[in-house]
């Protein structure tokens, strides 16, 4: 007599979840009060009720490799990589979160954004919050705009013979952008109203664009990085700068738009 044999589960129903692998952070400064990491684009600083499905957050990444509690003394969007503090004890935390506020720390980003930027400047242009339906809920949506400040400072620019849009070339720039204040999205709003959206950018940017360099580059993110970070430290006081290295798929852009792998802060340049 012929018994129904147990249903194999085929190979490609296996669960998602146990094929997802962890996303690489890296340990760019650690000693006993503070850690500084590289967070890659795409992972979450810490739990949060918008991303309940989530496994992987830098907080608790960054807790299991140093082997302690750590504490999030400020953040870095979701799609933005970079130059992550934590602190590694309320006390710290505390002295590091007052740097932030008496604008002690000094946050310089790189990021490209459409179109040729031949001057830098500083831009002071309030922005009005930001709110989430669920987190916001109970915020006064007529709330007065706020102060938010940003310095840019073209580094390289160049023209691909390539269409995006209505041009038969496209244009784009590599700027330095140093935020005085700590407004959500500030970076990305302040570039789209100087109308040089930073590519990538889903929510303040240019939608033609971001397609293109889906399609011609074959990278999806947003070309936003926080490359270093100056503080005190919260224990002796010392100057502590940390900076980070590009990843590998800013060295290929950088390939395709002509652009040497070094970045110093000399007067753009326009490449073709």
């Amino acid at each position: 007599m012929n018994q129904d044999k147990p249903m194999q589960q085929p190979q490609d129903a296996i669960n998602a979840d146990e094929l997802e692998q962890a996303p690489e952070i890296t340990i760019l400064f650690e000693d006993d009060d503070v850690v500084v990491i590289h967070k890659p684009a795409g992972l979450l600083v810490h739990r949060s009720y918008l991303a309940r499905r989530e496994r992987f957050f830098a907080m608790q990444m960054t807790r299991d490799k140093v082997g302690c509690h750590v504490f999030p003394v400020h953040r870095l969007d979701r799609p933005t990589s970079g130059v992550l503090l934590f602190a590694k004890s309320a006390e710290m935390a505390n002295v590091l979160c007052e740097q932030f506020a008496s604008k002690v720390v000094e946050k310089q980003y790189l990021a490209i954004v459409r179109g040729n930027v031949l001057q830098g400047d500083l831009l002071d242009y309030p922005l009005k919050q930001e709110f989430d339906e669920l987190g916001d809920k109970h915020v006064d949506p007529n709330k007065a705009a706020q102060e938010a400040q940003t310095s840019y400072q073209p580094l390289l620019n160049c023209e691909i013979p390539y269409s995006s849009g209505r041009y038969p070339t496209s244009r784009f720039a590599l700027v330095q952008l140093t935020p005085h204040t700590g407004r959500k999205h500030q970076l990305r709003r302040h570039m789209a109203h100087l109308r040089h959206p930073i590519i990538g950018d889903t929510t303040h940017g240019d939608g033609k664009q971001n397609r293109f360099f889906r399609e011609h580059f074959g990278i999806n993110r947003l070309w936003l990085i926080a490359k270093k970070l100056s503080f005190n430290h919260p224990r002796t006081g010392e100057r502590v700068s940390v900076e980070t290295e590009l990843e590998a798929e800013w060295l290929t852009l950088f390939s395709a738009f002509g652009w040497d792998e070094s970045i110093d802060n000399s007067p753009s340049q326009l490449i073709c």
